[in-house]
């Protein structure tokens, strides 16, 4: 696959919390050659819904993204959990409805960020300086479901200054979880307070994570414990050693 033109698909927590994530995404991708579109019109692409079992609220919300996504050449999304959604899911959220094949039709042009990049054969262009102890926590579904984990590592390779830490029993859940971190929040901090021990015990003072969710998720148990970790998004990283003049927005602490 070859494309000039990609469409950005923004999550909810995106949209909402951490804009920076979609500006540095899109500055990326533009540093790259590519002319990028936003559509304003969408919203979330029905994954809260539908772990809730809110099936028809789901599909509702759903069928506006693909409303607004599907004459669209190609999508990219910071976020694996909701590529996910879109790849894995809609075939069984759609399942007997007379917009099945249009749902359907999205999954082979929606991709996660470092997974476009790499299948483009963009991961050689890219160039940066950071510094510091760096370790990266994959997200369950960008590993589980989505098969990525070179993907990721190797557009971090491509950043220079910084020395990796690996922490054993990789990969490993950090407790977000979507719904899970609200239905059984005790359990949630505790694994994600595990995960984060595990990165301060290899001596890291940064931790690179490539899904919005577990970055709210890790970023709230190191304000509550005051851990001396900083967490970013993988765009974030990246676009930053590229030079990137992080916005206010940005809360790494």
């Amino acid at each position: 696959m070859k494309t000039s033109t990609v469409s950005l698909f923004i999550p909810c927590l995106v949209d909402q919390v951490y804009p920076d994530i979609g500006l540095a995404m899109a500055w990326i991708l533009e540093k790259l050659g590519y002319q990028v579109d936003y559509d304003p019109a969408q919203t979330c692409c029905g994954q809260p819904a539908f772990n809730a079992g809110h099936t028809q609220e789901a599909l509702a919300v759903a069928r506006r993204f693909a409303d607004v996504f599907a004459d669209k050449e190609c999508l990219v999304c910071p976020s694996g959990s909701c590529v996910s959604m879109v790849r894995n899911y809609y075939p069984r959220l759609f399942d007997k409805q007379p917009d099945r094949a249009r749902a359907a039709s999205l999954a082979p042009k929606v991709f996660e960020f470092s997974e476009f990049l790499a299948r483009e054969g963009k991961l050689e262009q890219i160039s940066g300086m950071a510094s510091g102890r760096v370790g990266f926590h994959n997200s369950c579904h960008s590993y589980r479901e989505l098969r990525l984990d070179a993907e990721p590592k190797g557009l971090l390779e491509r950043i220079s200054g910084f020395e990796p830490v690996s922490v054993q029993g990789e990969p490993t859940c950090c407790g977000f979880g979507g719904l899970f971190c609200v239905k059984f929040k005790e359990i949630a901090a505790t694994m994600a307070k595990s995960r984060l021990e595990k990165f301060i015990d290899g001596g890291a003072d940064v931790v690179v994570t490539n899904d919005p969710g577990c970055l709210f998720h890790l970023r709230r148990e190191v304000a509550d414990k005051r851990y001396p970790l900083r967490i970013r998004h993988l765009t974030e990283f990246v676009a930053e050693a590229m030079g990137f003049p992080m916005g206010q927005n940005t809360r790494g602490d």
